[in-house]
Order: C-alpha cells, then sequence, then structure tokens
C-alpha cells in the first residue's frame, strides 16, 4: 500500500496521513508541503519505504534525511501505478 502526502504536518489532513501510515506500515510518497515531512523524527516511526519528489523538495530548500528516497514525478507515477492500493492525496 501507498500513502500519498501532499498536506504539510502542521495540517489535519497531514497528521491523519502520517497515522493512516503508520498503522497500515505503508509506504509513503511525500509531494508538494508533504516535503516538510522529511525529518529523521518523522519518518523514524513508519515502517514502509519513504519517497519525496525532488522536485518539491528543491523548490522549498529541503535536504531529505536518511531513509527518504528522492524521486521525480515520473517515477511517483510509477509507484502509483506499481502498488496494488494507494490512498491519498491527503
Amino acid at each position: 500500500m501507498l500513502i500519498i502526502i501532499k498536506s504539510g504536518p502542521d495540517t489535519a489532513e497531514g497528521k491523519r496521513a502520517l497515522k493512516l501510515a503508520e498503522d497500515m506500515k505503508a509506504g509513503v510518497c511525500l509531494m508538494q508541503n508533504g516535503v516538510y515531512f522529511c525529518r529523521q523524527d518523522v519518518i523514524s516511526s513508519l515502517s514502509g519505504k519513504v519517497y519525496s519528489v525532488d522536485e518539491d523538495m528543491k523548490l522549498r530548500g529541503i535536504v531529505p534525511c536518511g531513509g527518504v528516497q528522492s524521486i521525480g514525478y515520473s517515477d511517483a507515477i510509477d509507484l502509483m501505478a506499481e502498488n496494488d492500493k494507494v490512498a491519498g492525496m491527503f
């Protein structure tokens, strides 16, 4: 399962999506303001793989911490196609 998070950590949607990913042990794809979740203290609670769209990180001046795989938008589309279940856009 893949959870797509586009809302920032300061929103109810972003917090709900992160909780869902933790509970479901799902992979996470961070895009738009969701890339602000790219902090070690946040992603360490996740069991699944964490991906973050590099274009969105560059726009916001964010460098991903260890454990976050930087991907492009075309890679994000491939991830969505590869997973049997995709939940988002929170």
